[in-house]
């Protein structure tokens, strides 16, 4: 097993692991980008995330996608957007090598801190995080918007932006 910087080639596997990975969190038609998103927005300059992946005789088995982000009080930062591991092969250390490859990169750029979200029923991912030092927040809510809700409040406050 090998884990190395991912490459454009890649990016069918990734998102094969992504559309995985969206299946085991209960949302298996959530996964919206393709491939070609993959290769616009991870290889382009500068790209929007970065990416390592953990290969098995030719076959990408695990993946770790983070990017910067800039936090007030602490400068720049990682998110950890997806660490995944193909089902048949969670249990083997690949996780904790791809989390690990992930810590090392935010030592050498100097960040911080490295965030990340975790569903409260994996507990399993959320003893692991644990077992190495991560502080899981109970305090903090994540909030998003999705495109229609964008759309729609854009539409409902069209007059009032002015």
């Amino acid at each position: 097993m090998m884990i190395r910087k991912a490459q454009p080639q890649d990016m069918v596997q990734v998102l094969q692991l992504i559309q995985e990975l969206a299946v085991f969190e209960k949302e298996p038609h959530a996964v919206e980008i393709t491939v070609e998103d993959l290769l616009r927005d991870g290889f382009s300059n500068p790209p929007l995330f970065n990416c390592y992946v953990a290969e098995v005789e030719n076959t990408i088995v695990g993946v770790a996608l983070y990017y910067f982000r800039y936090s007030t009080w602490k400068g720049k930062t990682i998110h950890l957007e997806d660490l995944i591991v193909k089902h048949d092969y969670r249990g083997a250390g690949i996780g904790y090598k791809l989390y690990k490859k992930i810590i090392e990169q935010a030592k050498i750029e100097g960040v911080k801190r490295i965030e990340w979200a975790v569903l409260e029923w994996n507990t399993p991912a959320i003893a692991f995080y644990k077992k190495t030092g991560a502080t899981i927040f109970t305090d903090w809510r994540i909030a998003q918007m999705d495109e229609a809700t964008i759309n729609k409040f854009l539409e409902n406050t069209r007059d009032k932006l002015d």
